[in-house]
């Protein structure tokens, strides 16, 4: 299929899958779309089986799309800079010290420890698997997928301080998550041997690099923005902010997510307050708020239509619902350990420490992640249980959060 056709098919099923959802099932519209599409592929696969073969075409549009790609290199970016931009800096900044803490701690602790907890967990059910496999896992498992943490967010009503700790954490995590999955990847291929300095020199040079850039790059833009007085101008700045920042960020090997992060951090906060009109501010976040809403639909209903082209077995099916609550028991210790030895310094939330846990959602960033490592024997476990893991958090988590918040904080 030509890349037109796809694009017109994806968006066709999006639109369908939307008005479906909002029609006849009312879950929240990300949710929504990726339960209407998984189950649409579940019907493909079981038609298949009976002697209608309509899998295989379903198949190549899916193949036609490169998942890994289109979302961190293409959508990914834009998605960021809409969650962002909706930050207050001043909230942020003051739980900078627990958010930051919980986004580089935590990550590196639940990434170690899910791939202890999977190693000892598959060895004793007779599953050999490599000790770096299984890091590499928690690497791309561990880090809170911002795009859904914040389409959910949404809905849940929850308090400001408490939300603010979330979405800041899941905003930062997932660059942190990145470099981390990457230095294990290269280990676990060979292309470099493991060595501390490596990983802490790639590390700094990923997040202040990124970190850097972003504010450069968001400083840049918010000096245009300030000179000029036209929204259809300033607009394409932030259009130009996103895409030109992240490809920029990609090519000196710095962090595109930290850096659009930092980027919209700054535009919506200084730049809403001193450098656009009124009317600029409404058609600003107008625009971004419809692009964010319409790419996390697209997002979530590829996540629903990549069970067509994982291939699943029995045995490492039930393996994968192991491995669900090793991932939730990795986060949960990662989350209480940090908030336990904060806890001396400032007050937290009633029950934060599971509304955490159960709210650290993951979604198509672990999937992307999955889908970019090399072909191995080890790749199409380590999608399946990222596969499984990431459809449990989005569809057992997410549509449970809110009632978990309402239990804490009333």
């Amino acid at each position: 299929m030509e890349l037109i056709d796809i694009f017109a098919l994806l968006i066709s099923l999006t639109a369908l899958f939307s008005y479906l959802n909002h029609r006849f099932i009312g879950l929240p519209t990300t949710i929504g779309v990726m339960f209407i599409a998984m189950a649409v592929s579940l019907l493909l696969i079981l038609l298949d089986a009976s002697g209608f073969h309509l899998r295989q075409q379903a198949q190549v549009m899916v193949d036609g799309i490169d998942f890994d790609k289109t979302l961190l290199q293409g959508m990914l970016s834009f998605l960021l800079f809409a969650g962002a931009l909706h930050i207050n800096l001043d909230d942020l900044l003051s739980r900078k010290w627990s958010i930051a803490i919980l986004a580089t701690f935590g990550t590196l602790m639940s990434a170690l420890l899910v791939g202890a907890f999977a190693w000892y967990g598959l060895k004793a059910f007779g599953l050999e698997f490599s000790f770096i496999h299984c890091l590499l896992f928690g690497a791309l498992i561990s880090p809170t997928d911002p795009i859904a943490v914040l389409s959910i967010l949404k809905t849940t009503g929850a308090p400001k301080s408490l939300e603010i700790k979330i979405a800041g954490e899941s905003l930062f995590n997932d660059g942190i998550g990145v470099v981390l999955f990457l230095v294990v990847l290269e280990v676990a291929t060979g292309t470099h041997a493991p060595s501390a300095g490596h990983i802490g020199s790639l590390l700094l040079q990923e997040v202040i690099g990124g970190a850097g850039l972003g504010f450069g790059v968001g400083y840049l833009a918010f000096r245009m923005l300030k000179s000029v007085d036209n929204y259809q101008v300033e607009i394409l700045i932030s259009l130009a902010l996103v895409t030109g920042g992240y490809t920029l960020a990609d090519r000196l090997h710095f962090s595109g997510p930290i850096a659009i992060v930092v980027a919209g951090l700054l535009i919506g906060n200084h730049g809403r307050l001193f450098a656009m009109s009124s009317q600029t501010r409404h058609q600003l976040d107008t625009f971004w708020e419809l692009l964010d809403e319409i790419l996390n639909a697209v997002l979530f209903v590829l996540i629903g239509l990549e069970i067509l082209i994982i291939t699943f077995t029995w045995h490492v099916l039930l393996l994968s619902l192991m491995i669900i609550p090793m991932v939730l028991a990795a986060r949960f210790i990662s989350i209480g350990i940090p908030i336990t030895l904060l806890s001396r310094f400032r007050t937290f939330s009633p029950g934060v420490v599971r509304i955490l846990t159960w709210g650290g959602l993951r979604g198509g960033i672990s999937v992307a992640l999955a889908l970019s490592i090399p072909p191995s024997p080890q790749r199409p476990i380590i999608l399946t249980f990222t596969y499984i893991t990431v459809l449990f958090s989005i569809l057992v988590q997410g549509t449970t959060i809110k009632p978990i918040i309402n239990k804490f904080m009333n």
